[in-house]
């Protein structure tokens, strides 16, 4: 943990703000000095990238909200004339957006997965976890409700398809589809509750994201070897310019991603049936969500009881909320453990396959090999993390992080 700050202003104005409102030693603490394990690799960047991306995203629905109009007969003449061919670099700003979001979603999965195979969900970082799986829910709803503001086509049908999902929940299902609705079918009032949420979620998450910092910064961070700190001089190093340094070359190699997809393939990402304005008595072929939520629309197309497949979608996500409780191995790292790192590639290759599987059109082999990748995937949760909490047989772990550096490097530490 960062600790009390240590950072003294130079000047007289500095030291009369500072012992008022410590917003610089807060800071200093915070991203300067503050302490952060020597062994880290270039997967702990993602923090800063998906930084970067929220902040991109916010930036640029602002500037959309300001032109957007959240109306049935409007909303897709205002984005593909008015924002795409009037406002200036508007184009820019949209594609920067909708871009955006993908990239958003990448960056948050390696996030994850690296949460995953370096067990960053163990004491005592489980309710850090927790945070993040709640922004994660957070961005997914941001995603859907953003999805349907251009009122193409296929936003139109995906509306209706997902929304329909609520009225399989006995009793107040109806009550609530209609609300969403705001009314008894999607159309304009819908569109502006969707619009209203859209907007306000980012700044949800970014308040969530606040949260998840601070987190890190009272238990700090994890670490390749999933050992903690126990000499502060030899394990860690201050966050600037070691961390800050490896950060700033990841997010600038992240934005040359960005700026191929913006200015090469700008609609690559994006369907070509959500350029046709949104029409009641026309659905698209074969409805389907963005490419990041494609795994979980094939968890809720396997299961064919409607009810069954709803809770089916949420269990998959609420999940990994319960991770730190269903791995009980004390060993964090997937390093050391081999029977884990196994069945981690496995897992990963489940869900490929349920995103794959989730951008093809629905048959009865379809159907069948998700249901065997569903099961796969809460099998991973459910099964092997608590078989394997008592039953794997793991490497010896280094006692310290920095005899694991040393280690690899003879010299050094003779």
């Amino acid at each position: 943990m960062s600790g009390p700050s240590t950072y003294v202003p130079k000047s007289a104005i500095g030291r009369w703000f500072e012992s008022r409102l410590p917003v610089m030693g807060l800071m200093h603490s915070s991203f300067v000095s503050f302490p952060v394990p020597r062994n880290l690799n270039y997967m702990w960047t993602f923090g800063a990238i998906l930084s970067f991306m929220l902040i991109a995203q916010i930036i640029t629905g602002v500037v959309l909200a300001m032109h957007y109009i959240p109306s049935a007969t409007e909303a897709f003449t205002s984005i593909n004339d008015n924002i795409m061919r009037d406002v200036n670099y508007g184009w820019l700003i949209r594609y920067m957006h909708t871009n955006g979001a993908s990239l958003f979603f990448l960056a948050c999965y390696f996030h994850m997965l690296r949460g995953l195979y370096y067990g960053s969900y163990k004491a005592p970082r489980e309710l850090l976890w927790i945070i993040g799986v709640v922004i994660y829910l957070l961005m997914v709803g941001t995603a859907f409700l953003g999805y349907v503001l251009p009122w193409g086509s296929m936003s139109f049908a995906g509306a209706t398809v997902i929304t329909s999902l609520v009225t399989a929940i006995p009793v107040v299902g109806v009550p609530i589809a209609h609300w969403l609705w705001g009314g008894f079918a999607i159309g304009g009032p819908t569109l502006t509750r969707f619009f209203s949420l859209h907007y306000l979620l980012p700044f949800v998450i970014a308040a969530m994201v606040g949260l998840h910092v601070w987190a890190v910064h009272v238990t700090g961070q994890n670490n390749p070897d999933g050992v903690e700190v126990q000499n502060a001089e030899r394990d860690t190093v201050p966050f600037t310019p070691y961390a800050t340094i490896k950060d700033l070359f990841a997010v600038a190699v992240w934005f040359i991603l960005y700026a191929w997809l913006i200015f090469f393939i700008p609609n690559y990402l994006l369907d070509a049936d959500n350029y046709n304005i949104a029409n009641p008595l026309v659905t698209p072929a074969h409805v389907v969500p963005e490419w990041y939520l494609l795994p979980f629309y094939a968890i809720l197309r396997a299961i064919p009881n409607k009810l069954m497949g709803v809770i089916a979608l949420l269990a998959s996500i609420v999940v990994l909320a319960f991770i730190p409780w269903l791995d009980r191995n004390p060993v964090k790292s997937a390093k050391y453990r081999p029977a884990y790192r196994l069945f981690f590639w496995v897992f990963v290759a489940i869900c490929i396959g349920l995103g794959w599987i989730g951008s093809q059109e629905p048959n009865d082999t379809m159907s069948l090999v998700a249901r065997i990748l569903t099961a796969g995937y809460f099998g991973f949760f459910l099964v092997i993390m608590p078989v394997l909490s008592f039953t794997e047989k793991t490497k010896p772990v280094p006692v310290s992080i920095a005899d694991a550096v040393l280690a690899k490097k003879p010299a050094a530490a003779a």
